[in-house]
């Protein structure tokens, strides 16, 4: 990766801070390593979901450390980005300086019903979804087009 002054700073927003926002945060912690700062935070907070830990585990993405936070935890920290990954925080996210925001929808997995196998997987298609956005994203504002060809999980 290029060297940079200092990490690219990110917020990543979601609703409940429990499954989309908590994968965006791992992955792209482990995508980007040194080259970005990024934290993730709920309008409403709970807790993260036991199944995002999982898939995020099942391919080798640390979730140890995942925790709910407060989206007002940051407020009057600085950000480059700040990315929302579901309609209800976009439309509830305090603006944040200095931060460009950025909004990408993608389904809410804890929202699925089933058994836990049919869970499981939808869990699974939004994390690879985010995933792929994440390094396309990545390789462009880092201008590191070797990200391009990071392994999906």
């Amino acid at each position: 990766m290029s060297a940079r002054a200092r990490p690219i700073r990110v917020l990543i927003v979601c609703t409940h801070n429990a499954a989309r926002s908590q994968m965006a945060e791992a992955l792209l912690r482990w995508m980007g390593g040194d080259a970005v700062e990024v934290h993730s935070s709920g309008t409403e907070p709970t807790q993260v979901h036991p199944l995002t830990v999982r898939v995020l585990e099942e391919i080798g993405v640390d979730a140890s450390g995942l925790r709910a936070k407060s989206v007002e935890k940051f407020r009057g920290q600085a950000f480059d980005y700040v990315i929302t990954v579901c309609d209800q925080a976009r439309e509830r996210c305090p603006y944040v300086p200095g931060g460009e925001q950025i909004h990408w929808s993608f389904p809410d997995p804890s929202a699925v019903e089933g058994s836990e196998e049919e869970r499981l997987e939808a869990f699974r298609q939004v994390r690879d979804a985010i995933a792929q956005r994440l390094r396309l994203w990545l390789s462009v504002t880092l201008r590191d087009p070797k990200l391009r060809q990071l392994p999906l999980p």
